[in-house]
């Protein structure tokens, strides 16, 4: 079943007509109504394509926030083969908000990490919506390093609302856990492309996406902090978040004139859950793309470079 967001109620009705219709006529063979129910998806085609014309930066947060979007496991099962994945950060626990492991990525060996939110109540919960504790980074740190011993690339797959932000999170050091993941990646001597498949929030993101490239699909976000919480602390008023989304620049076509973003990558019409296959493929394009780019510079120039990349970040800028 298609799940409609708020603002594409309007299509859900058409779109629901249309089915019905077909419903009617599986009924009854003698029923003739495919006629009807073409018209009504022409019209919803042309509804969807001017709903998704220019999305404003809160749409777009909802649409990077839209459940049936692709997430990390599948990305990783349609990219990448022989996963094996690996737990834990050998100190506390495994953080199922983050997974990880050894792969092929197009015949080459690599270590893919990523936020999983889960794709149903049982597994949110699980995922616990991809919020990642202390654990969770410091499992990456110990993927990122294991794979600059072995000189694999790292692909990371960014899709968080943030860090989880719970008291025993806190007490075991998530500042810290996220600044080590964050210093991972500016140190490591391995090509690391990060792409943003629907979420990049806060801290939690960055410790993920401090790479030598930087993907964004159309419609995903990165921000330093979600437009609620922006409108709360600064108007005392969650329910301003539209206007915070604009004022974050959000956006990956902001973020890409910004500098902080290197690609942006196309979604089919009506975002990447019309269509998973196509945007699973895109971005599997992209990273191919982007480790092309890097190539094989050597370790001193590899991070002197993604050094440089990060010093020079805020040099663009954005007319308001």
């Amino acid at each position: 079943m298609t799940t409609y967001l708020d603002f594409e109620k309007p299509l859900a009705e058409i779109e629901g007509k249309a089915e019905e219709l077909r419903a009617l006529a599986r009924r009854n063979a003698e029923m003739d109504v495919e006629a009807e129910a073409a018209a009504l998806d022409r019209k919803a085609a042309d509804m969807l394509r001017d709903l998704y014309k220019d999305l404003s930066p809160w749409r777009k947060c909802q649409v990077a926030r839209h459940p049936d979007r692709p997430h990390c496991r599948d990305y990783i099962k349609a990219l990448f083969t022989e996963y094996t994945p690996l737990a834990g950060d050998r100190n506390f626990a495994d953080d199922h908000a983050v997974m990880g492991g050894l792969a092929r990525f197009r015949d080459t060996p690599v270590m893919v990490i990523g936020h999983e939110k889960g794709h149903d109540t049982k597994t949110r919960i699980e995922r616990n919506f991809g919020m990642a504790r202390p654990e969770g980074y410091r499992k990456a740190v110990r993927l990122m390093e294991m794979a600059d011993r072995f000189g694999l690339p790292v692909v990371t797959l960014v899709d968080t609302p943030g860090a989880y932000p719970g008291k025993g999170a806190e007490e075991r050091g998530q500042s810290e856990a996220i600044a080590r993941s964050t210093e991972a990646c500016l140190t490591i001597g391995v090509p690391l492309v990060s792409v943003i498949i629907g979420e990049g929030g806060s801290g939690g993101a960055v410790a993920f996406a401090t790479a030598d490239r930087l993907a964004m699909l159309e419609h995903s976000v990165y921000s330093v902090i979600s437009p609620e919480g922006c409108a709360s602390i600064l108007w005392k008023d969650a329910e301003k978040m539209r206007e915070a989304a604009e004022a974050l620049r959000l956006t990956a076509q902001d973020l890409l004139k910004l500098g902080v973003c290197d690609r942006v990558i196309p979604e089919p019409m009506g975002g990447a859950q019309r269509d998973p296959g196509a945007s699973l493929s895109a971005v599997g394009d992209a990273i191919a793309a982007m480790l092309g780019e890097i190539g094989t510079p050597g370790r001193a120039a590899l991070v002197k470079a993604r050094r440089r990349k990060y010093l020079d970040m805020g040099s663009k800028g954005l007319a308001a």
